[in-house]
């Protein structure tokens, strides 16, 4: 059953786009900031209140599974509803998730509040993340793309290394960053609130529930690619979240949690530099670059895992983060080229769904295995997947085909482009 397109309300575009691009970048941050706040947390709550390292995984699962749920079920809602009361409705659960994660002792707590903030992750991921490309400017051509698929990274990175730092300095370790989260969230309701609507209400909310997946037909021959790119690197992503607090304190001989914060951060922040350096190639280089430096990222990472080496793990880590962000945001801008209005939500959907899948699958495996496995045996089956993943790109990324629809102004790209 087909959805009713949105009807584009361009009237505060003169003015007031702005805003809604500058609110809907900080609401996606601090959504994603408050799910790397408790990055830092999990060694404290392994030591204190005798979590396991398999306990901490199915953390992850938890919440990647409920972002997945949701984006199949909620992900193109927001072409009917508008995206700013969707987007205020993310930034509500998130609000609960921190408020639920105010007083954990038991790992059902930990897991339900990681749970909401899978729900208000999936709300926010195809909806934010529209919203932001509603509002990009039309110059440079590289920003909406860039500011969609990066936003989440940086907010990831802030939110470790704000927890990191509370969690070492703060007088309250285990609560202040998360109130300190909801102030922050509570101010991007704000600002959402104040901003304008770029989508008009439209009939059949209701039949978008039904679950399924949708992107244009002119991009769907590259989504084996990037399907590749965001199973391999979101898996690692994951990866970070529950194996490397262990592995950082029994491997790498640190229990501090700002070096946590940091190298969690190591991974996540540096792909927002690489992205804009993406964007100097077309999609289907920047894809390949990517990956083969994402591979290179993973070598350096066994070396250091194999021979206790911090600086070198960090290194590694710096060099994986900013190649996922060149891969990533490339893979981004081939699905987004030449979108229209009302096929930016569920074209988000998807693309958040292969990542979550990257993150949930390889975690629910590896979950199991770390009663069987060592964490540095694990980390070489990431690095096999990254292998994999590379092998797929080098080989078979293509670029958009550009004759085949005229383009959005926010997702204009290079005429030069040509398939390869």
């Amino acid at each position: 059953m087909q959805n009713v397109a949105p009807v584009i309300n361009l009237r505060p575009r003169d003015r007031m786009l702005p805003l809604a691009f500058v609110s809907a970048v900080v609401s996606l941050m601090a959504t994603f900031a408050a799910v790397g706040s408790t990055i830092p947390l999990f060694n404290i709550y392994r030591a204190e209140d005798g979590f396991t390292t398999a306990d901490v995984s199915l953390t992850v699962v938890a919440y990647s599974a409920a972002t997945l749920s949701t984006l199949l079920v909620l992900g193109r809602v927001s072409n009917h509803v508008g995206r700013r009361p969707i987007a205020i409705a993310s930034l509500g659960l998130f609000v609960l998730a921190c408020l639920l994660l105010l007083n954990v002792h038991d790992i059902g707590i930990l897991i339900a509040g990681r749970l909401l903030m899978g729900l208000g992750a999936g709300l926010a991921s195809s909806t934010l993340t529209a919203y932001i490309v509603d509002a990009a400017p039309a110059r440079p051509t590289w920003l909406a793309s860039v500011a969609s698929s990066q936003t989440v990274m940086l907010g990831l990175a802030v939110g470790a290394i704000a927890s990191g730092a509370l969690v070492q300095f703060g007088p309250w370790p285990r609560g202040l960053i998360y109130l300190v989260v909801i102030g922050l969230l509570l101010l991007s309701a704000a600002l959402v609130a104040i901003s304008p609507e770029t989508v008009t209400p439209t009939p059949g909310g209701w039949r978008s529930l039904h679950p399924g997946v949708r992107v244009p037909v002119r991009v769907r021959h590259l989504l084996p690619v990037a399907a590749a790119v965001l199973l391999a690197t979101w898996a690692t992503g994951a990866f970070y979240q529950a194996f490397v607090p262990a592995l950082v304190e029994d491997q790498l001989h640190t229990n501090s949690s700002l070096v946590l914060g940091l190298v969690f951060a190591a991974y996540m922040g540096p792909s927002a530099l690489g992205a804009p350096l993406g964007g100097r190639f077309s999609p289907a280089t920047a894809q390949r670059i990517g990956m083969i430096a994402f591979l290179a990222g993973w070598i350096g990472l066994i070396t250091a895992i194999a021979t206790g080496a911090l600086p070198l793990f960090i290194a590694a880590t710096i060099i994986a983060g900013a190649a996922q962000g060149i891969a990533i945001s490339a893979a981004t801008r081939g699905l987004l080229f030449g979108s229209t209005l009302p096929e930016r939500a569920p074209t988000f959907a998807v693309v958040y769904l292969l990542s979550y899948s990257g993150a949930t699958i390889p975690s629910l495996i590896s979950a199991r295995l770390s009663n069987i496995f060592a964490v540095p045996e694990i980390a070489r089956g990431y690095a096999g997947l990254a292998m994999v993943a590379t092998l797929v790109t080098a080989f078979a990324a293509r670029n958009p085909h550009t004759g085949t629809t005229k383009n959005s102004q926010n997702c204009e790209q290079p005429a030069r482009w040509r398939r390869t």
